[in-house]
């Protein structure tokens, strides 16, 4: 492709609380600028939406950006992560895939509610997943993507799907059983410790602690652990298929870059600001998200990135999501830093003086805060061992993660 051809796709939807699958617009690609526009029986709809609230809301402009190479928010946050892309281009056989190519060839199984085609028409909806029951098919065919070998069989490397850009750039897939869909997490080679059973314990800890936060389980498949995540963006509904919920990213809210050479736009304290004017219920979701900040903190989380928090609309409005990607990174040093900005320093370093200097912007006061920190960190400091070991944690996998909590730096006063 030269730089003076154009990649386009039509963008399809899946309206709020419907099965219906729509096309909503055209979007194209052009020398780093993208263009969007919504078509017109789209925006005659009454169940129409925006794609996202202010740099796509609905209309019948030409809308254009340069951000992230020319891909509006809403649509990378719709585009696989780097596993997922991994996935593709070992099953397309090329690494010069386009943002629009990865698009067209991420599955149904991608997060929120969007999909992509070349027709102006939408596919019938496909509602077949990968069970539960496969998982250790699946598990070892990850194995063999991560060792960059070959698929075991044609027919077992269609099995393996990208995964929703939920959970991280960690190996995964998307399974269904009784109870709905989920991303499953499989170890990765990397692992110093037994993933599965601490992130469901960080996840099991952080609802201890009053958070909203995505429901895990383990299992345990041909003797590894693989932790099994609730898809939040997905309600299944009688007589079969799932209602689908739009989602953006953090990322997309702040208008920020995911370089982490360029933080400017990646803090709390400005994606509280735009919590004011994204969702429907701004004091409590502003409150949930100063709890999160100070839950990543003492749980040394700093893998708190834009693209692990996000906003979620089942219906017309949007809220902030429940938390997921919830893990420790134990570390030598006494002081953390998160990976967004948390305080009046205009730094991430992660101690109380810090998380407290700007809880007025939480709508906040500073006894309030104060308060949540201290049962927060109570709850963390005392409960941290026994939930990881009801997930299944053994005493290596609590030696290995231990400096990850209660360190002396939270208390650092500058």
């Amino acid at each position: 492709m030269t730089t003076s051809e154009a990649l386009r796709c039509y963008v399809y939807i899946q309206l709020p609380g419907s099965l219906d699958v729509v096309t909503c617009g055209l979007f194209e690609q052009k020398d780093g600028v993208g263009r969007f526009v919504y078509g017109r029986s789209y925006r005659s709809n009454p169940l129409a939406v925006e794609l996202e609230k202010f740099d796509l809301p609905l209309g019948s402009n030409t809308f254009e950006t340069a951000r992230l190479g020319g891909i509006f928010g809403a649509l990378r946050d719709s585009s696989p992560d780097a596993w997922g892309r991994t996935v593709i281009e070992r099953q397309l056989g090329r690494v010069d895939l386009t943002e629009v190519d990865f698009l067209l060839h991420s599955p149904e199984d991608r997060a929120g509610a969007l999909s992509f085609g070349v027709d102006t028409a939408p596919p019938a909806p496909i509602h077949q997943f990968n069970k539960v029951l496969h998982l250790d098919v699946l598990m070892r065919e990850a194995a063999r993507i991560e060792q960059g070998l070959a698929p075991s069989t044609p027919q077992l490397d269609s099995l393996i799907q990208p995964g929703s850009s939920l959970g991280g750039a960690r190996p995964k897939n998307v399974v269904e059983d009784d109870e709905g869909l989920w991303v499953a997490k499989f170890p990765a080679r990397n692992d110093r410790w037994n993933n599965a059973v601490v992130e469901a314990g960080m996840l099991r800890l952080a609802q201890e602690c009053g958070l909203r936060a995505a429901f895990g389980r383990v299992l345990s498949v041909a003797g590894q652990d693989v932790l099994l995540v609730r898809r939040f963006d997905r309600e299944r509904v009688d007589g079969g298929g799932y209602l689908r919920h739009r989602m953006v990213s953090a990322l997309t809210v702040l208008r920020a870059d995911e370089n982490p050479l360029d933080r400017s736009k990646w803090s709390y304290l400005l994606l509280a600001d735009e919590l004011k004017r994204w969702v429907a219920h701004p004091d409590e979701d502003m409150r949930e998200l100063f709890s999160r900040m100070v839950f990543n903190a003492l749980i040394s989380n700093v893998d708190d990135h834009p693209r692990n928090h996000a906003l979620i609309a089942p219906g017309t409005a949007w809220n902030l999501s429940p938390a997921y990607d919830l893990t420790p990174a134990p570390q030598a040093s006494i002081e953390r830093d998160l990976a967004m900005e948390v305080g009046s320093a205009k730094n991430r370093r992660a101690n109380r003086t810090n998380l407290l200097s700007e809880c007025g912007r939480f709508r906040l006061s500073r006894d309030e805060a104060s308060r949540l920190i201290d049962q927060m960190k109570t709850t963390v400091s005392t409960r941290w061992r026994a939930v990881v070991t009801e997930c299944g944690g053994t005493e290596a996998d609590l030696n290995a993660i231990s400096r990850a909590f209660d360190y002396e730096g939270f208390e650092y006063t500058p």
